[in-house]
């Protein structure tokens, strides 16, 4: 049987994501066993009103060749980051949220996600809730078709195709090479 419970459905998509995820480095397994336990003790992790922490899901958006990144001038951030956010009840799964962020960030419908975790971040953040909390951030690959164009969201600074290989000085650079350089293997 079926659970119907659109927040339980979700928590249980990021249990199964991170069951799933293969990794590779001993911090990684680290990281993903820590995000096991924070979810097996909170079955609101997904949702951002959870104060503690609470998952997010994230897009490492290429373009069709592969050599360019599209990324987002976080306002709150400052900094020029992957797209993503947070996870809703209407989101049936973590891979939903990802590639609902990705839509909605990058006004392009036509993208492709990797169902598969690329990797997994966690960080301090007073996101939309005013107060400190922590991300634990989920990250998917996703593809843009050939000739694809971006357009800025309001959620958004600037939002631009980057070369991999020549990021902005602001950008998150060695989280984006590493995730550019996974991509890369896959």
């Amino acid at each position: 049987m079926t659970d119907s419970n659109p927040v339980r459905t979700l928590h249980d998509s990021a249990v199964a994501t991170l069951t799933a995820w293969n990794t590779e480095a001993w911090h990684e397994d680290s990281l993903r066993h820590t995000m096991l336990a924070f979810l097996a003790s909170n079955p609101n992790g997904c949702l951002r009103a959870n104060e503690p922490g609470h998952v997010t899901a994230s897009s490492l958006v290429l373009d069709f060749s592969g050599r360019n990144v599209l990324l987002t001038l976080h306002p709150r951030v400052g900094r020029w980051i992957q797209l993503g956010g947070h996870c809703e009840e209407s989101d049936a799964s973590v891979v939903d949220a990802a590639l609902r962020e990705a839509r909605e960030e990058s006004g392009i419908d036509d993208l492709t996600i990797d169902a598969q975790l690329l990797s997994a971040h966690t960080h301090p953040i007073t996101c939309s809730l005013g107060k400190p909390t922590r991300h634990l951030d989920l990250r998917f690959l996703v593809r843009a078709p050939e000739g694809a164009h971006a357009v800025r969201s309001e959620e958004s600074t600037d939002l631009r195709w980057w070369p991999v290989d020549a990021l902005p000085e602001s950008a998150e650079a060695d989280t984006i090479a590493h995730l550019v350089g996974l991509a890369e293997n896959r």
